[in-house]
């Protein structure tokens, strides 16, 4: 495609020179001037995770669970449950007040929260890469049917033109058989 089809589409479409745009609005108008389907950006398909990226998003996804909420909720009433009921036969090894239940909360959080927030952080940036994706077959769709109204308009006008070259004549047959000596 020549750099005149690209110039005339951004001026057409968007009112400004080729140059002039952006590099999202230059690769939408390279899309459109070559007709190319706007494919999902490569960078979104593939999984280029690490491994522990990989393990971090599954420890987010278990942890921000409700079968870990419940399970964890049981395993807590159960270390509670055990430590309060065998308190008189000497084999609680966490008796009330449960610090070492608290030591072990602590250092859970303290570990798991920032596995969380580096998922989140990724989900976060793929977000944003889908956003821009979006973005661009949004533009894209918006500048075809502008190019499709103005498509549509030239091909009316044309045929306008024709029926009125039709009528005109139809007139001048007409007159001529009207005034047959004019």
């Amino acid at each position: 495609m020549t750099m005149d089809v690209r110039e005339q589409l951004a001026k057409d479409l968007l009112g400004c020179a080729y140059e002039g745009l952006t590099p999202v609005q230059r690769s939408v108008i390279d899309l459109i001037a070559t007709e190319a389907p706007t494919g999902l950006d490569p960078e979104l398909k593939h999984d280029d995770r690490s491994r522990s990226e990989r393990l971090a998003d599954q420890v987010a996804a278990v942890g921000g669970s409700w079968g870990f909420i419940i399970g964890f909720g049981v395993a807590l009433f159960l270390w509670m449950g055990w430590n309060v009921a065998t308190k008189g036969f000497g084999l609680a090894f966490d008796p009330y007040p449960f610090i070492f239940l608290n030591l072990m909360l602590s250092t859970l959080a303290a570990i798991q929260a920032p596995i969380i927030m580096m998922s989140q952080n990724r989900a976060a940036q793929r977000d944003r890469e889908a956003a821009e994706h979006d973005y661009i077959v949004n533009l894209r769709a918006e500048l075809e049917i502008m190019h499709l109204h103005d498509k549509m308009d030239a091909m009316r006008q044309r045929e306008l033109l024709g029926i009125i070259k039709r009528q005109n004549e139809s007139l001048r047959i007409l007159r001529d058989q009207v005034r047959p000596d004019a």
